[in-house]
């Protein structure tokens, strides 16, 4: 049988026509793994972690006495810690809630201005 040998040029060819379709392939796999935010449960403001980060579904209900630090205006929806660049959407991951949406009128006690907004 006739075994044809390979050259490194003939190699490297093959591998560099390959490098293109790489983040494709990791891209797809990605998006795959990653659970839809639109699947994830709403925060609820009776779980341990909210109530430790003082979490209320609408900002206009927070307590200014207990919040000082409160000023109106503040909400999930214009905060650092949401994770979604439509600031307008009704709900949202946050950074602060790993597996959890909030919703866009709520506020906790680690809001943080969000650039631009």
């Amino acid at each position: 049988m006739n075994n044809p040998k390979l050259t490194r040029r003939q190699i490297l060819g093959a591998a560099v026509l390959g490098l293109p379709a790489i983040p494709v392939v990791v891209e797809t796999a990605f998006a795959q793994a990653k659970p839809a935010a639109a699947a994830l449960p709403v925060l609820s403001p009776t779980e341990p972690a909210a109530k430790a980060l003082g979490y209320v579904e609408d900002a206009k209900k927070v307590d200014a006495k207990t919040n000082p630090n409160f000023k109106a205006g503040q909400h999930c929806g214009n905060c650092l810690q949401w994770a979604d660049k439509n600031r307008q959407a009704p709900l949202a991951k946050c950074n602060l809630f790993p597996g959890k949406q909030v919703k866009n009128p709520g506020w906790c006690k680690v809001w943080v201005k969000a650039p631009g907004t």
